[in-house]
């Protein structure tokens, strides 16, 4: 049975008018659509995402993959404002190299970017350059060792010990 995505479908057609090649489709679902944008027009991509009416930025998440040397970023949007749009979830997605990870903060699209980015830049050490609070925000006020996040982060007590990964 196949379901219908028209919606999804023009909506990746107008962002992919507006920034062009700044975005790669990796899907379009019912619900849901994930593009791979390019890190350098990350804010450009913002805004024309923007411009589609996703106002709001329910999540962050950030992933460590040390084989590739990269990090890969993905900001999970939603439409408050627009009745048309509250079911459908618009995940822009981005690598950045783990070498130099940085990246330029969103919160000037999405104000609502802030504490994502934050908790990113804690767990995992990204640099969201122009964030105003580039600080200690879940860990401990001791903590001493590399973001937790990390796939090279070993658990107190655990060092050495072979688990599976």
């Amino acid at each position: 049975m196949s379901q219908n995505i028209e919606k999804e479908q023009s909506l990746l057609a107008s962002l992919k008018s507006m920034v062009g090649d700044a975005v790669t489709e990796l899907y379009v679902n019912p619900k849901r659509i994930k593009v791979l944008a390019d890190s350098a027009r990350i804010v450009e991509v913002a805004k024309a995402v923007r411009e589609l009416d996703f106002d709001q930025v329910m999540s962050v998440g950030g992933t460590d993959f040390p084989k590739e040397d990269v990090f890969a970023l993905d900001y999970h949007l939603i439409s408050v404002g627009n009745d048309d749009l509250k079911k459908i979830i618009f995940d822009v997605s981005t690598k950045i190299p783990r070498k130099e990870p940085k990246i330029s903060s969103l919160i000037s699209v999405w104000p609502s970017a802030e504490y994502h980015e934050q908790e990113t830049f804690e767990m995992l050490g990204i640099m969201f350059e122009g964030h105003p609070r580039m600080e200690r925000l879940l860990l401990p006020e001791d903590w001493d060792d590399i973001p937790p996040l990390r796939k090279e982060f070993q658990l107190p007590g655990r060092k050495g010990e072979h688990g599976s990964s």
